[in-house]
């Protein structure tokens, strides 16, 4: 069994990755941290695990637990809190699986750009692998320390990765136009993120500013080799959970739409959690619960656009399934242990 443990489990993240991790095979929940309810029995504090063999587990405080026998740890923490907990942890010879987006830039310049913070480990953020599996997945296999990617960033990168690997699209010209349930904001109090605001609403926020802008550029970059300036504008939908991305690019192939759908289900051949629908398009009922990504392709001819649609629950493969597909990697499971979930719909 693989003994685990969840730095910050009392976050939207943190309580997904319990929530899969009780049904997966091969694993025993060692320390659950939490630096505000320590002491609390989680049964007590979330009764979804009531009954489960997890219930009477008690939170601990980050200062007085002991994960050396632990195997892996998941640090489920707000950036900048992250990269402090995350270094400790890795001191100790423990592997980590990081949920921020502390050490997903091997580029520190990069990181504090955009973050604005300053980060206090520079060479532990250069040893660290990126953990999109589906590009990454031998560098992940020998890994100590996976940076797991933004939910955003992941259902953009798998729509887009086929395309750019290939050096179809101008790389000039693309526009992400991405939009999310707002657990993809986590659980801090906000007025934006409050039941009046967001019921019956649907708006765009940090528009030509947002982090994940970074991201994507700095992975796409690294598979293209050449520098790339894409628009990102993320949205907020009145809903839990999802991430539904309509890309926009030119393709600069003759490929045509059933050409282009053949070369993403060659380029996914074979991987668990894409799958390609081609001229149907996915929508979130689809894949929320799951740790599926679903694409589908048009290809505008009067325009000469190519338009990717790309849909991912933000929880599941956006963040605690997708860290738990990387843990498979990297103890030898099979990719798909314990994420086998079809979809919640209806």
């Amino acid at each position: 069994m693989i003994k685990v443990s969840i730095v910050g489990v009392t976050g939207y993240v943190g309580l997904e990755l319990l929530r899969l991790l009780q049904i997966h095979p091969e694993v025993e929940v060692k320390h659950l941290l939490s630096r505000s309810q320590a002491g609390e029995r989680i049964a007590d504090l979330y009764p979804q695990f009531a009954g489960s063999s997890l219930a009477d587990l008690r939170l601990e405080a980050y200062e007085e637990a002991d994960l050396t026998d632990s195997d892996l740890v998941f640090t489920a923490l707000p950036h900048g809190i992250s990269q402090r907990e995350v270094a400790k942890i890795y001191k100790q010879g423990i592997k980590v699986i990081d949920m921020s987006g502390d050490y997903r830039y091997g580029d520190i310049e990069v990181y504090e750009n955009w973050y604005q913070i300053k980060h206090e480990f520079p060479e532990l953020a250069r040893e660290a692998v990126y953990g999109l599996v589906e590009l990454n997945r031998e560098k992940i296999k020998k890994a100590s320390l996976v940076a797991n990617p933004g939910c955003y960033v992941t259902a953009s990168l798998l729509a887009l990765l086929p395309v750019v690997e290939k050096g179809l699209i101008n790389l000039d010209n693309i526009i992400i136009d991405a939009k999310s349930g707002v657990s993809g904001a986590g659980k801090s109090l906000k007025e934006a993120f409050i039941y009046n605001e967001v019921n019956e609403n649907f708006k765009a926020y940090s528009v030509a500013g947002h982090r994940h802008t970074s991201e994507i550029e700095y992975v796409l970059e690294e598979v293209a080799r050449q520098e790339i300036n894409l628009i990102f504008t993320p949205h907020l939908l009145p809903l839990k959970r999802g991430i539904l991305a309509t890309i926009y690019t030119d393709l600069s192939t003759g490929l045509d739409e059933d050409g282009i759908i053949d070369l993403y289900r060659e380029y996914y051949a074979g991987e668990a959690f894409v799958q390609i629908l081609g001229d149907k398009l996915p929508e979130l009922k689809y894949v929320v619960g799951t740790n599926n990504c679903q694409i589908g392709l048009k290809y505008d001819k009067r325009t000469g656009k190519l338009i990717i649609i790309s849909v991912i629950d933000n929880l599941v493969k956006g963040a605690a399934g997708q860290a738990i597909q990387n843990m498979n990697l990297l103890f030898g499971l099979k990719e798909d242990t314990g994420l086998t979930q079809t979809a919640f719909y209806p």
